[in-house]
């Protein structure tokens, strides 16, 4: 593990300025870049947490607040640790703030990470890879499919509609991906039925996408987040394993 440094940047976007978190080795070297997408709960120590821990590794980690239309970090104040008990009244106010961001507005705002990240002397020259948790497991698939020529891999966990019937799902995009792809799903999610899973594998393998897909079993919905309770350490312990395989495959 490599010694690192973070810090809070500003990332000009056509829409205004998206608070985010970058994390990267402190050695003064470009390193590959990856850019890490948040879950609902957002832009928090848990997150920057992961993003060090992806540092320790030798990766240059940016992680935006992709909600940053509502309001720079918190957008939504939260308990330390996110109990069942509190899930109601936070998604109350973070539910509007969801569907407010469509996926022509993230691709938008994408481009702006990808050039960013591309000037960065932190950043060493060519493609990026991808991570997502729940949400930002959608936003890593569809950043894969609309920047193919930047994204070198992309991997998503826990993540929910995936492959719906809506004519934006984030399937739809496999024909364009060239990256090599990794989804670890929530064994226990109800945002992600079979058909889902299937779907999905269906798609990416009719358009000979590289890929694994993977159930962890007895997961649920948010795995790797140890600031709720649906963290599971052995779950969360494998998608490290995962991702930094993934990685260190494709850079």
């Amino acid at each position: 593990m490599n010694a690192t440094q973070g810090t809070a940047v500003d990332i000009p976007t056509e829409d205004g300025t998206a608070d985010a978190y970058l994390a990267h080795p402190g050695d003064g070297s470009p390193h590959p870049a990856v850019l890490l997408y948040m879950d609902a709960f957002g832009l928090r120590p848990r997150l920057t947490s992961m993003a060090d821990r992806l540092a320790g590794h030798g990766y240059t980690v940016l992680v935006p607040n992709v909600f940053y239309r509502h309001g720079r970090t918190p957008v939504v104040e939260l308990p330390e640790f996110i109990d069942p008990g509190a899930r109601p009244e936070i998604f109350e106010r973070l539910g509007p703030i969801m569907r407010a961001l469509t996926p022509e507005l993230a691709m938008r705002d994408a481009g702006a990470y990808l050039r960013w990240l591309a000037d960065r002397p932190e950043a060493a020259a060519g493609p990026v890879a991808l991570t997502g948790y729940c949400m930002g497991a959608r936003l890593s698939l569809l950043t894969a499919g609309t920047y193919p020529e930047r994204v070198a891999a992309a991997a998503g966990f826990h993540g929910g509609g995936l492959a719906t019937d809506a004519p934006d799902s984030p399937h739809l995009v496999a024909d364009n991906i060239t990256a090599e792809l990794y989804f670890g799903h929530a064994d226990e999610d109800p945002s992600l039925p079979v058909e889902q899973i299937e779907r999905l594998e269906e798609a990416l393998t009719k358009a000979g996408v590289r890929h694994r897909c993977e159930a962890y079993p007895g997961a649920h919905h948010g795995f790797t987040q140890a600031d709720t309770a649906s963290y599971d350490r052995a779950a969360d312990e494998r998608h490290w394993d995962a991702l930094l395989d993934l990685l260190k495959r494709t850079f």
